[in-house]
């Protein structure tokens, strides 16, 4: 039989705010799906055409998790047959700068690379 666990009386460390904001965009696709947000609010057809290699379960799952984080709203459009459109909210909007940023040293990764590189293909640099 193994010793008893004592509890800790330390109180754990502060949460990391960059630990926190990633875990907001956690999920395949959510960063896309907020990049595309930011123009227009989209309806989920619309997504679905933006993102082509998107299936509609994950696209689905990605915007329930990133409305139960506050990062997008949905709004229930009263058409025939009934739709729904997605907006980012004030705190979705504040990732943007932070997206745009990693966009643009994508871009620059990809000219220096001559292309994007195919999976498990290695990197070329410099």
């Amino acid at each position: 039989m193994g010793l008893p666990v004592r509890k800790n009386k330390v109180l754990p460390p502060p949460s990391c705010p960059l630990s926190e904001v990633l875990g907001l965009l956690r999920g395949a696709w959510a960063p896309n799906v907020v990049w595309l947000l930011s123009g227009e609010p989209r309806r989920f057809g619309e997504l679905r055409h933006d993102i082509p290699r998107i299936s509609a379960r994950v696209l689905s799952a990605r915007l329930r998790e990133l409305e139960s984080r506050g990062l997008v709203m949905r709004k229930v459009l009263h058409t025939s047959p009934p739709s729904a459109e997605y907006a980012l909210t004030p705190l979705g909007r504040e990732l943007l700068p932070a997206i745009e940023a990693l966009v643009g040293v994508g871009t620059k990764l990809i000219a220096e690379w001559g292309g994007a590189p195919r999976r498990g293909e290695p990197r070329r640099l410099g």
